[in-house]
C-alpha cells in the first residue's frame, strides 16, 4: 500500500508536511505540568531538534516550543500520519522480514484510533500509557523495520530508536526499555520532567512493548476477577441478580462492563468523561448509558440519543445481565448508594472496586467530585497544587462510603490500581490493624482473588492472528478449546476450576464479539496449556488451515512479568515483594529464548517507581516464562506454587529449582531471637 510504503520511507523533509495540529474529532491527554525552568525549556526543545535537519529548525523550533508551552510536551503533530492507523494484514508492510511486519503491525495496533485512548499523543491506555513520545520516533521505527534484516535488532530507549545493531537469526528483533531511570531519581516530578525533556517515557505495559490487544486484553482477568470475587464473597460462581459498581471506561478499565455481562451481573460503571464512555457503546461494550443518577436507581425513559434504561434495580431483581454506564463522578455514585441504604435499609451493591487511573492521580488519571470533567482539566494545568488538594479531599469521601457500605456488607477489592495507595496518602481511613507494607483494609485482587492463580502457574496467554481474518480467529479458538480440554480431562483437581473456566471462555469467546482492533485473543492458562496451543496454532499454520503468522504474547501482568508489590507480587510475603529480580530476570530469560522482541519497563498499572515489567513478542520460550515466576513464589513460601514447580520438574527433567525448606517450629524462632 502507498501509505505504508510512504509511512516506512522516513521522516519526511523535502516538502515537510502541512502542520495541521490536533484533530478536535479524537480525544486527548490532558495538558502535562513539567514545571520547566527556562533551561529546561531549552533543553526540551534542543533535544527535539535533534531528529531533524539544521535546515528546518528554524521552521520547527517555534511550533515545538508552541507545543510545549501549551500542551506540556513536544508530540511533534505536524508528523503525524494522516491516514487510518489500524492493524493492516502482515502481507501489506513493506519490510524485508516476517518479523519485523509483525512488530510493525503491533504498533499500529496500538494507535488506532479504535483501541487508543489519545491516538494523536501516542497514548494507547491508562491516561499516560505511551507507544512513543513523539511521531517522530514513530516514522523512524516503521522506517527501521523495514529495513531490518535477520541479523540486525532494532535498540529502543524509552522510546527512541537507538538504531539498528548486528546480531544473528536467533537474537531478538527488538530490544525495547522504557523508563530506566536511576531509582532514587524515579520520583513522579523528575518523570514529568524527564518526559517533557524528550529522554524517558512511560510505557505502561503492554503501551510501550507494542503488545496491546483492546480491552480485550484485560476482560477475560477482568470476568476472572468478579466471577471469583463472587465464589470467595458471596459462596456462589452464579452472579445473576448480583451488582458490581465500579468506575472507569476508558483503556483497560472499558473492559468491565462487558466483563460484567459475561460473569451474568448487573454492572454499573461510573464514567466522567462523555468520550470513551460513548465509543464503549458504539464499540458494543456497554449496553447502555445514562448521566442521571436517578436513572441509576429507578427505572424511567429517558431522551438521550433515545436509549431506553431500564434500573439496576430491576435487572437485580429479573436476573438479567446488565451494564450500564453512569456519565458522572463515582464519588458521587457511592454516596447516593449509601444515602439509598441509610434510607430504607436496602443494600443495592454486593461487589464493589475500582479502574480509575490512580497510577497517574493528578494528571487526568482522577477527576475530583468537586469539580466537573471541563473545570477538572483546566485546573490541573492552571493550578496544580490546589488539583491535588481536591483528589486528596475526593478520595477521602470515596473511601468513606466505600467503608460504610463495607461494614453493611459489600465487598470491594483493590483493582491495582494503585487506589488504596493513592487514598492512604491522601489520608483516607484504609489502614489494615496488623497489616504489612502491602496490606490495605481491603485486598488487592491479587492478594484474595488472582494471587493462587498465579501461583498456580495461570496467566494472560494471547495471539495475534496477523492475516486480519477473522476466520483465523475463529480456527484458533477452536484450536485452544480442543487442547485445553484434551489436557484438563487429566489435571488435578486444585487446577480443574482454572480450566473449566478457561473452557467456557474460549467456547464463548466468539459470540461476545470482543474483537477491537486486531484479530486477537487472550485466555488464563499454565506453562502447559501456553506450550500446547502455541505448537497447535504453529502447526496450523504449516498446514493452510490458518492462513499467515500468528504473534504469541501475553499481558506483563503474568505469573513472572512483574514485580509489583501493591498488585502481582502483593501476595508475596518472604519481604521480597519490593525486588524486582523476577521481572528483569524475565526479561533477559525471554531474549535468549527464542522471543521475536522484548520488553522492560519501570512503571505499569500502580504506576511510575512502583513496578518493574517485562514483556514478550512471538515464538515459543513459555517453558521459562511461566516456571520463572512460579519458581519465584514457591521460594517465597507459597504452597500453590511449591506442588505446581514440583509437578514442572517432574515433567521436563532439565528443569532444577532451588525448593523451599520452610520453618515447621515455630518455637526454633523464638528461643533464637530471645537467646
Amino acid at each position: 500500500m502507498s501509505n505504508l510504503k510512504e509511512i516506512c520511507s522516513g521522516l519526511p523533509l523535502d516538502p515537510l508536511p502541512p502542520n495541521q495540529g490536533r484533530d478536535p474529532s479524537v480525544p486527548h491527554a490532558p495538558i502535562r505540568t513539567p514545571n520547566l525552568t527556562a533551561e529546561e525549556e531549552r533543553l526540551a526543545l534542543r533535544n527535539a531538534l535533534r531528529y531533524f535537519p539544521p535546515s528546518h529548525h528554524t521552521t520547527l523550533a517555534p511550533e515545538f516550543a508552541q507545543e510545549l508551552r501549551q500542551y506540556g510536551h513536544i508530540y511533534m503533530y505536524r508528523f503525524c500520519p494522516t491516514f487510518r492507523m489500524r492493524a493492516y494484514p502482515i502481507d501489506q508492510y513493506p519490510c524485508r522480514t516476517r518479523q519485523a511486519a509483525s512488530i510493525m503491525l503491533m504498533i499500529m495496533n496500538n494507535l488506532d484510533p479504535a483501541v487508543a485512548q489519545f491516538p494523536q499523543e501516542l497514548v494507547t491506555y491508562g491516561g499516560n500509557g505511551q507507544v512513543f513520545s513523539n511521531w517522530a520516533q514513530f516514522r523512524l521505527v516503521m522506517h527501521y523495520l523495514s529495513e531490518m534484516t535477520e541479523e540486525q535488532t532494532l535498540v529502543m530507549y524509552s522510546g527512541h530508536p537507538m538504531g539498528l545493531f548486528p546480531s544473528l537469526p536467533s537474537s531478538p528483533r527488538a530490544i525495547i526499555t522504557n523508563g530506566m531511570v536511576i531509582p532514587n531519581y524515579s520520583s513522579r516530578g523528575q518523570y514529568e520532567k524527564m518526559f517533557a525533556l524528550g529522554v524517558s517515557m512511560y510505557g505502561q505495559m503492554t503501551a510501550g512493548s507494542y503488545c496491546y490487544i483492546g480491552p480485550q486484553g484485560i476482560v477475560h482477568g477482568t470476568m476472572l476477577t468478579v466471577l471469583n470475587a463472587g465464589r470467595r464473597y458471596l459462596g456462589s460462581s452464579d452472579l445473576r441478580g448480583r451488582v458490581f459498581v465500579t468506575s472507569g471506561l476508558g483503556g483497560m478499565s472499558g473492559a468491565q462492563a462487558k466483563a460484567a455481562v459475561i460473569a451474568g451481573c448487573v454492572g454499573i460503571i461510573a464514567e466522567v468523561d462523555e468520550a470513551p464512555l460513548r465509543k464503549r457503546h458504539e464499540q458494543g461494550w456497554l449496553m447502555e448509558v445514562t448521566s442521571s443518577m436517578e436513572h441509576c436507581i429507578k427505572s424511567c425513559l429517558v431522551d438521550s440519543n433515545c436509549f431506553y434504561f431500564v434500573s439496576y434495580r430491576e435487572a437485580k431483581r429479573t436476573k438479567t445481565p446488565l451494564s450500564l454506564g453512569y456519565h458522572g463522578n463515582i464519588v458521587d455514585l457511592w454516596e447516593r448508594l449509601l444515602l439509598e441504604y441509610k434510607r430504607t435499609g436496602e443494600l443495592l451493591v454486593d461487589l464493589g472496586s475500582d479502574q480509575t487511573s490512580l497510577h497517574n492521580p493528578y494528571n487526568g488519571g482522577y477527576y475530583p467530585v468537586q469539580l466537573s470533567f471541563r473545570q477538572a482539566n483546566q485546573l490541573m494545568s492552571t493550578d496544580p497544587n490546589r488539583f491535588r488538594t481536591m483528589v486528596q479531599e475526593s478520595l477521602r469521601r470515596q473511601i468513606k462510603a466505600i467503608n460504610e457500605l463495607s461494614d453493611a456488607g459489600m465487598f470491594f477489592w483493590d483493582y491495582g490500581n494503585a487506589f488504596l495507595l493513592e487514598a492512604q496518602r491522601a489520608g483516607a481511613d484504609v489502614e489494615k490493624p496488623g497489616g504489612g507494607a502491602t496490606e490495605f483494609r481491603y485486598p488487592s485482587y491479587v492478594q484474595h482473588i488472582m494471587g493462587d492463580i498465579f501461583s498456580l502457574g495461570f496467566g494472560p496467554f494471547r495471539w495475534v492472528c496477523t492475516s486480519g481474518d477473522p476466520q483465523d480467529l475463529t480456527v484458533t479458538d477452536d484450536i485452544a478449546a480442543f487442547v485445553l480440554e484434551e489436557i484438563g480431562a487429566n489435571v488435578t483437581d486444585c487446577i480443574r476450576q482454572q480450566y473449566d473456566d478457561n473452557i467456557r471462555w474460549i467456547r464463548e469467546a466468539g459470540k461476545h464479539k470482543m474483537v477491537v482492533g486486531s484479530q486477537a485473543r487472550i485466555l488464563y492458562s499454565d506453562q502447559r496449556g501456553r506450550v500446547c496451543i502455541a505448537l497447535a496454532i504453529n502447526q496450523a499454520i504449516a498446514d493452510g488451515r490458518v492462513s499467515a503468522p500468528v504473534v504469541i504474547s501475553r499481558d506483563h501482568h503474568d505469573v513472572s512479568g512483574t514485580d509489583s508489590p501493591f498488585r502481582e507480587t502483593s501476595n508475596v510475603y518472604d519481604g521480597s515483594a519490593f525486588c524486582a529480580d523476577m521481572a528483569v530476570q524475565n526479561f533477559v530469560g525471554d531474549a535468549f529464548r527464542g522471543a521475536t522482541w522484548v520488553a522492560l519497563h519501570n512503571g505499569g498499572g500502580v504506576g511510575w517507581g512502583e513496578v518493574m515489567n517485562g514483556g514478550f513478542g512471538l515464538l515459543l520460550m513459555l517453558n521459562w516464562d511461566v516456571s520463572n515466576g512460579v519458581a519465584r513464589r514457591c521460594w517465597s513460601g507459597n504452597s500453590n506454587a511449591y506442588e505446581t514447580i514440583q509437578r514442572a520438574m517432574e515433567e521436563h527433567r532439565q528443569l532444577r529449582v532451588t525448593m523451599p525448606f520452610p520453618v515447621q517450629d515455630e518455637r526454633v524462632l523464638d528461643r533464637a531471637l530471645q537467646g
